[in-house]
């Protein structure tokens, strides 16, 4: 089924294709396509305007419903937690409290499990079908801020919003996990767009707009709390201030805030009060958090995920904040390869007299403020992705005008493709020879204490390591001498055409890279190990999510040893929490007797483990990526033999 259903995508993707060629042509070879030109090419794609949107949508397609593929197989910690989580209220029928092996898990909204697992009653619950939510939501995204563009600026400057969306190094780099950022930016993205609509003296609906306002901030709450409707709010109102509107009647007549707040507690309310009533205590008013405290869902979700995480006082801390400047600097790579025009905004007329000053403005309001909130805040590096369409449409607006600061760019953009080319060709060339034993993990360093960011494992890149990478350093090379010669050559639309192209071979060279490390960054394959011995009961040393994916692949609801910490360990002191978890004591017991039990656990965990029970307790059964699946040996029982677990250890 799943062979059937990816075979049918790429063919109706390649029918596409063809039926938009003959339109292709004629926009790279001539960008100011005569009149007569275009009312024959109508006949065949409508209008100039749907064909953009669909080469649009072509391109998002090709990357993001193109790389869903496994392998790379789910990852583990957040990627197969959330799979796991969203698989767990499938097979359960509870889609009120998320769970993790039993364990409450209140941290996060749920509508991305909502979705996961809506597909997953549809395909069936396959890794490539976890990753369908985020792919269509990044080809939803950049299809809309497209559309936003055109309906601001004109055709040409919403095309080119919507390649800068579609083909950005940060939205896809910050899709290959399952986290919901890429759902809510488009519900800020669609909230700002019908802002204006509802504002628009010449919207004949401007009701609709308005409830589509109302529907996306409630949306944003069941995506990620607070900020779904703190961000595009707080850039309405800075809008408005600075449009000299927010004390006007007829502003607030035309966005109808009474109606709005009833859609927004319609859609958000349900899943907040059900969560409360059936995880009390319903209040708590304390700021005091620590180990063993647990004062229900709403204290959580609100006070420990929202405040004390925007004050830096959440626990546990398990997470890490980029420095502020590198924050502010990584958006020219985030924005890459369209940073090379970021100068050309600053060029751009920004009152608001005509729809596309007032697309500026907000669009500046919205990319301002977030920068700003999470410059005085907790802040991951996919923290800013809700600005990223408004940085993109206000490229969009200057490319489409044109002028030095384009052109510079142009060739800025075409002399970093040109020196990456050559970097990616001649490490692939010195690695030519090296021997590639093993897999990857082998030729990696480690920095455990870079993990709590979400571009940490860059740091265990060495040079050996490139020598596995053979192929998508080829595939790279060969994307940046196509961006390298689009941009040299050509300028306008058939650069910025070169710039998207070199892209999506980029991205699917970065796929190619991830099946090259799945068994390091994924434990998959010794969920398969596991799956093809003898059954027996599987223990998880240390965190769940160190693992996750083995839990995710196997469908095993482990026992976790040392494991009460982190992400597991509010809800672990839960009334009626299950009893999942071991310590070092009781894990001996139970790996010592004549049951049969399987341990993962990383290197060093292995040799403690080895240490606590004795080599004849002790047999590796595979080993991946610097992971081991280990079994008991109970004495006087010879490998192979071992007994079955209880059904209830």
């Amino acid at each position: 089924m799943v062979s059937n259903a990816l075979r049918s995508g790429f063919q109706t993707t390649i029918k596409l294709w063809k039926s938009a060629g003959k339109l292709a042509y004629f926009v790279l070879v001539d960008e100011e396509i005569a009149s007569q030109d275009l009312a024959t090419l109508r006949n065949d794609l409508f209008s100039r305007r749907w064909f953009l949107l669909s080469l649009v949508f072509l391109i998002a397609t090709a990357i993001y419903l193109g790389c869903v593929l496994s392998p790379p197989s789910l990852m583990d910690d957040v990627d197969a937690v959330q799979a796991q989580i969203a698989k767990t209220m499938l097979t359960s029928g509870d889609w009120v409290t998320a769970r993790l092996d039993g364990v409450l898990y209140l941290e996060k909204a749920p509508l991305i499990y909502w979705l996961m697992a809506v597909f997953y009653k549809v395909f069936g619950v396959f890794d490539w079908v976890a990753r369908l939510p985020v792919a269509l939501a990044s080809i939803a995204l950049a299809t809309l801020s497209a559309y936003f563009g055109m309906w601001a600026f004109g055709e040409r400057a919403g095309f080119y919003a919507g390649l800068c969306m579609s083909t950005c190094v940060g939205l896809f780099l910050f899709t290959r996990i399952q986290i919901p950022d890429v759902m809510l930016t488009f519900t800020i993205a669609l909230a700002l767009w019908a802002f204006l609509r509802a504002l628009d003296e010449g919207e004949k609906r401007p009701r609709l707009w308005a409830a589509i306002l109302a529907s996306s901030l409630g949306a944003g709450l069941l995506l990620k709390s607070l900020v779904g409707i703190v961000f595009p709010v707080a850039a309405a109102a800075i809008y408005l201030f600075l449009s000299n509107q927010l004390f006007s009647r007829k502003t607030w007549r035309r966005l109808r805030p009474v109606s709005g707040s009833l859609i927004v507690l319609l859609i958000a309310a349900p899943w907040h009060v059900l969560a409360t009533l059936r995880n009390p205590p319903y209040f708590a008013w304390t700021l005091q958090s620590g180990p063993g405290l647990y004062h229900g869902f709403l204290w959580f979700y609100f006070v420990n995920e929202q405040l004390l995480r925007f004050l830096n006082l959440r626990y546990p801390r398990d997470y890490n904040t980029v420095p502020r400047l590198y924050f502010w600097l990584f958006h020219l790579l985030w924005l890459f390869p369209w940073s090379a025009y970021l100068p050309a905004i600053t060029k751009l007329p920004f009152k608001p007299v005509d729809r596309a000053g007032q697309t500026r403005l907000l669009a500046a309001c919205c990319a301002g403020f977030v920068l700003v909130f999470f410059t005085f805040s907790t802040t991951q590096e996919y923290y800013s992705m809700p600005c990223y369409p408004a940085l993109a449409l206000l490229l969009g607006s200057a490319m489409a005008a044109g002028g030095k600061w384009i052109e510079r760019g142009t060739r800025v953009l075409g002399a970093t493709a040109a020196l990456a080319a050559l970097t990616a060709i001649a490490i692939a060339y010195a690695v030519r020879n090296l021997a590639t034993p093993g897999d990857i993990s082998s030729a990696l360093s480690h920095h455990p204490l870079a993990y709590t960011l979400s571009l940490g494992h860059m740091l265990d890149l060495t040079f050996d390591s490139f020598a596995y990478l053979r192929l998508p350093l080829c595939l790279a090379g060969a994307a940046f001498v196509v961006g390298a010669v689009g941009n040299l050559r050509w300028s306008g639309m058939r650069a910025f055409l070169a710039s998207s192209l070199m892209m999506v071979l980029f991205f699917h060279a970065a796929r190619l890279a991830l099946v090259v490390f799945d068994p390091y960054l994924s434990s998959r394959p010794l969920a398969e190990a596991l799956l093809s011995v003898p059954p027996g009961k599987l223990i998880v040393d240390r965190h769940y999510y160190y693992f996750s994916s083995v839990i995710f692949y196997t469908g095993q609801d482990p026992l976790l040893l040392n494991g009460r910490f982190n992400n597991m360990e509010y809800g672990a002191a839960a009334p009626g929490a299950p009893s999942v978890f071991l310590n070092d004591s009781e894990f001996k017991v139970l790996w010592t007797s004549e049951n049969r039990y399987y341990l993962v656990a990383s290197e060093k965990g292995a040799d403690r483990i080895e240490a606590l029970v004795g080599k004849e307790h002790f047999e590796t059964v595979a080993t991946s990526g610097g992971k081991s699946l280990l079994t008991n040996v109970p004495p006087k029982r010879p490998a192979g033999t071992l007994p079955d677990a209880p059904a209830n250890p």
